[in-house]
């Protein structure tokens, strides 16, 4: 075997052993969807079951697949102790709705599980963090479900993988109607009565239905929000459903490979009815909100590692009251709770939880300087490299001097 073909073998081998070392200031990349020999190295030669346990018209995802998908977890919850999704959007920051916190009082006692595909059998690939804290937006009603956002701060940052990867939050820029590929994901319920969440992270294609047509009579009639989202199917069938809260909605870009977390789960009439599609909080909406909370509550402290978003900076800052869903006439709906709420917990005895905590000063009215965030790579082209160039110079130069002691002087 010649010195060529020794060295890439030594690469490939460096790659299955981890030179993900860092998230390579890119975002939303699914780096190993079809690389069935990292997922065997991860995950070993299990039978996962694909495709048997469906979630309300979906199947279950392969390893990998959405990276940026964490399960949070509480130990009052029965079985898996799953509660909610999440999307991690920076290596200590995750996306997730802030109904699942209606009657949390103690953060010190959950957890956020990044990096697995199946909450029994998480895999080696899998890292787990507890909470530092949680901001929830300052306008959340959970009457009618409005401003249901919420951000997490875990307690240090996660090391990126082939198994773990930052999701991309888009900006006023992205024309995120005519995206056409667009997936769900989560851990809930795989039938509308079902009572307990799925040990595999199950995914379906879903579609975006306007927001006007979501609002019309026969469908919702005027509860959904400017700042929410509609996707599923007219007739039903595919949705996601009680436990999804708090999970992405997620498109690929029309002209590259990386994925936009457009949507936070967030509510629904039922799960998979017709004319009741899943409702998602826009992250397009709350990206400057998004921006400042992650800015603001790490003045002082070291910043996440990937790099800046810099030109994805002009969406509209959210400064809007609540709008109600019923006429003035009548009291605030108190009506149907929404479906896609975390598991219940135990009956809470306390008063809700306040809007963000731990305390903090109130948000500021013009966002600090923007906090490096990634960015997907330029539209139209793929990155091919899964770690920095400088290492992997480093790398071939070290493997090059070790075949010139070994071979002799015709290695050059």
């Amino acid at each position: 075997m010649n010195w060529l073909g020794l060295l890439v073998l030594l690469t490939a081998a460096g790659l299955a052993h981890g030179t993900w070392d860092n998230c390579g200031g890119t975002c939303g990349l699914r780096a190993v969807i079809s690389d069935y020999g990292l997922m065997n190295y991860y995950y070993g030669n299990v039978a996962y079951d694909y495709g048997m346990t469906r979630v309300v018209g979906g199947t279950g995802a392969l390893p990998g697949a959405w990276p940026w998908m964490v399960s949070i977890q509480h130990p009052w919850m029965p079985d898996l102790g799953h509660l909610c999704g999440g999307s991690l959007i920076s290596t200590q920051w995750v996306l997730t709705a802030a109904h699942c916190f209606n009657d949390i009082t103690n953060i010190s006692m959950m957890y956020v599980l990044i990096g697995a595909t199946q909450l029994t059998q998480p895999g080696p690939g899998a890292q787990m963090r507890s909470i530092k804290q949680v901001v929830m937006h300052q306008y959340y009603n959970h009457g009618d479900m409005s401003y249901d956002i919420a951000l997490l701060e875990l307690d240090h940052p996660v090391q990126c993988s082939p198994y773990i990867q930052l999701a991309c939050v888009p900006d006023a820029t992205l024309r995120v109607s005519e995206l056409k590929n667009c997936w769900v994901a989560g851990w809930g319920a795989t039938a509308a009565r079902a009572q307990k969440s799925s040990d595999y992270l199950q995914e379906a294609r879903v579609q975006l239905i306007d927001t006007k047509l979501c609002n019309s009579s026969g469908w919702y009639a005027g509860e959904i929000h400017t700042h929410n989202l509609c996707a599923g199917y007219p007739q039903g069938t595919i949705d996601t459903c009680q436990g999804d809260s708090g999970g992405p909605l997620m498109c690929q870009d029309n002209n590259a490979d990386y994925w936009w977390v457009i949507g936070v789960t967030s509510w629904g009439r039922g799960c998979a009815r017709a004319k009741q599609p899943g409702i998602y909080t826009s992250t397009q909406h709350f990206y400057n909100w998004i921006l400042v909370q992650m800015g603001a509550n790490t003045a002082g402290r070291a910043s996440p590692t990937s790099q800046a978003w810099s030109h994805f900076m002009t969406a509209h800052l959210t400064t809007q009251k609540p709008r109600p869903t019923r006429p003035p006439t009548q009291m605030p709906w108190p009506a149907l709770p929404p479906t896609h709420k975390p598991w219940p917990t135990r009956p809470p005895t306390h008063k809700p939880w306040p809007t963000v905590i731990p305390s903090q000063k109130p948000w500021p009215t013009a966002p600090p300087t923007p906090m490096p965030w990634p960015k997907p790579t330029p539209s139209g082209e793929v990155s091919s490299c899964p770690f920095p160039l400088n290492k992997l110079v480093e790398f071939f130069t070290k493997v090059k001097k070790l075949l010139h002691q070994v071979l002799g002087q015709n290695t050059a």
